[in-house]
């Protein structure tokens, strides 16, 4: 499993430099998580309504892909609603990304009126890479086409994270899977890696996604390198770079694009590549973790 270099963001400036928390910065933090846990209690809630309405839909059988295409906009629109931004254009290297700080201690408990359904979509098992990443070739919802050149996992979700984010993640249940996939182009010009970090409670995929939501900067994964067969060239060190993130059942996945040769140009259609892949894989995971993958 090689990961390479985080870039920086696009623009003149890195509108992180120079962060350091506040005094207020382990409140704020704890206000977002809260906030977080509740939206994505009240996702699920709708995932559970979703889901009754399919199963009685099926019985007459009708209306079925309505209902999943529901499912899927659904999932995506709360994790893009909750994001405070972070769906936006932030990055910089694992190893440069480190504060000096140690991270909050972020408190995240979901709340009395979680549904009923949640339990049982915790005790399904971990998503698994295949699952996760099915195809080598992609193609997104508006026709365009992605190779996927390499796939990595592992337990030891450490080994592909910054140091804060491992750091803020020991704060609960360790992390159960992450699986990184590295996608490129037609033109094999975009280098796109897309990871599932997944967990065994939703209270501490919560308390990654506020985070990474308020900091993208510090609390990131990183990207992968291209493997040798791949032909593909590793990006320069410190090349501009597009990374977003969306949240799921138990899940958060994160989607890092840069162009190959480290080109500063061009960012709208390297935001396009990267949101497509995130979209793709988004969808499967959130199929899988509600259990649809079973109808």
């Amino acid at each position: 499993m090689t990961f390479g270099d985080q870039g920086t963001p696009y623009g003149p400036s890195d509108p992180h430099a120079g962060w350091a928390p506040d005094p207020h910065a382990q409140w704020a933090a704890e206000q977002q998580a809260r906030w977080a846990a509740e939206q994505h209690a009240r996702w699920v809630a709708e995932q559970e309504h979703i889901r009754r309405r399919r199963r009685v839909r099926l019985a007459v059988g009708g209306g079925v892909g309505l209902v999943l295409v529901a499912a899927t906009a659904a999932g995506i629109l709360m994790a893009v609603g909750g994001s405070g931004g972070g769906s936006g254009t932030a990055a910089a290297p694992a190893t440069a990304a480190t504060s000096g700080s140690p991270a909050p201690s972020v408190s995240v408990g979901m709340p009395s009126n979680a549904p009923t359904a949640l339990p049982s979509l915790l005790a399904r098992p971990v998503i698994r890479p295949e699952q996760a990443f099915p195809e080598k070739s992609v193609r997104a919802a508006d026709g365009s086409r992605y190779e996927r050149v390499d796939l990595a996992t592992t337990t030891d979700c450490a080994r592909g994270m910054s140091p804060e984010l491992a750091e803020l993640i020991e704060q609960g249940e360790k992390c159960a899977r992450l699986t990184s996939a590295l996608f490129t182009d037609a033109g094999r010009r975009s280098q796109v890696t897309v990871t599932v970090l997944s967990f065994r409670r939703a209270e501490d995929a919560g308390r990654v996604f506020a985070m990474a939501s308020m900091d993208p900067v510090t609390y990131q994964v990183v990207s992968l390198d291209p493997p040798p067969e791949a032909g593909m060239p590793t990006v320069p060190p410190g090349s501009p770079g597009i990374f977003q993130r969306l949240m799921t059942v138990r899940s958060v996945v994160f989607a890092n694009g840069q162009w190959g040769d480290g080109a500063e140009t061009e960012e709208a259609a390297l935001t396009k590549q990267t949101k497509n892949l995130l979209a793709y894989v988004n969808d499967k995971v959130v199929a899988y973790e509600q259990g649809d993958d079973e109808d």
